[in-house]
């Protein structure tokens, strides 16, 4: 990885007198440009500050369990894989070694024994966890420092966690849609067991009560969010007696699929029906899919500064930290047509 110029350090009288065998004060005067100093014992001098300057400062062996173990049990696409990426590049800045397990065969291993299989593990950073809580707070209770990002299940208090702010982007949206005019909105949520599906339904129902419309229970679909099942599910409300104006998706693989089961009942979006997305991964911008932004890298940026905070033994006092998330609005969004 290209780091950039390296900067140059601090060098010390005592460290250059050491390097050419001179005494401190000859140094000294070196230094300041003092006029008894003979020009050649002057230019030694600064050939000598300049050399040790440009030197990596030697670093003490950092002690057993340096190394920061990162599980994300799901295949790395371009969501899990910004993630990842961050975490690995940010590890390395911080100078330790990073142990990864990824991939949906790591579901198959416990977060626990997974975990036996690695020495020297000082940190973890653990990826929309699927285990249950209590394999959480019995890491917490191993007393091995470890972050959850985005997680799945409501954690306890005193667990270190980053996450986006769900609530707040699924208001945001909503409200993009309420002000375009729709007013019947399908809402294709996530697994109802996820904190995060919880929160952008909180969100997307307060942005109605805004304009005084109360949810429809017949408008609302609970899915894994994938492109197939979003496909499967916005089929479902479009084939309502009636149907919504609008589609907000849990993510924008299921509002891509959503886009399908439009385009198969001959609907064009965003003529016929708005469509909107979460996440803003390269496929959003790919399908011009108005969507709500997660700060996927620097969620992963933020889980490594907190574990080395705890690391460090240095003092906590944000344990639950949610980034803001940002509305992008493009082409898939527009006014319900008249009647």
């Amino acid at each position: 990885m290209n780091r950039g110029p390296e900067r140059m350090r601090k060098v010390t009288v005592r460290e250059i007198a050491a390097a050419t065998g001179m005494s401190i004060a000859t140094v000294s005067r070196a230094l300041n440009e003092h006029s008894t100093v003979a020009p050649h014992t002057r230019d030694l001098v600064h050939q000598a500050a300049e050399r040790l300057s440009s030197q990596r400062p030697a670093q003490a062996p950092r002690p057993a369990g340096d190394r920061v173990y990162l599980r994300c049990p799901y295949v790395l696409t371009d969501y899990f894989g910004l993630i990842v990426s961050s975490i690995a590049e940010t590890v390395e800045l911080h100078g330790r070694q990073l142990v990864l397990t990824a991939g949906e065969a790591a579901q198959r291993t416990p977060l626990l024994r997974d975990l036996e299989r690695h020495d020297g593990i000082g940190g973890i950073i653990v990826i929309l966890p699927p285990e249950p809580g209590a394999d959480l707070v019995e890491l917490q209770r191993r007393r091995i420092p470890f972050v959850v990002v985005d997680p799945r299940t409501t954690l306890p208090p005193d667990i270190v966690s980053v996450s986006a702010a769900h609530f707040s982007g699924a208001r945001k949206v909503t409200a993009h849609l309420v002000g375009l005019g729709h007013r019947r909105i399908g809402v294709i949520g996530g697994p109802t067991e996820w904190l995060a599906s919880d929160a952008r339904l909180a969100g997307h129902n307060a942005a109605l009560a805004d304009v005084g419309v109360l949810p429809a229970a017949e408008l609302l679909r609970a899915i894994e969010p994938t492109t197939s099942q979003g496909r499967r599910a916005a089929g479902a409300l479009l084939d309502l007696p009636q149907p919504p104006t609008a589609l907000v998706a849990f993510n924008d693989k299921a509002a891509v699929g959503a886009m399908q089961a439009a385009a198969e009942r001959g609907l064009r979006v965003p003529d016929d029906l708005s469509v909107t997305g979460f996440d803003d991964i390269d496929l959003a911008e790919a399908t011009n899919l108005t969507t709500v932004r997660q700060p996927l890298p620097e969620m992963g940026r933020m889980a490594v500064s907190l574990l080395v905070r705890l690391l460090e033994r240095h003092q906590l006092d944000a344990l639950h930290v949610e980034l803001a998330t940002h509305l992008v609005v493009r082409s898939s969004t527009a006014p319900p047509r008249s009647p």
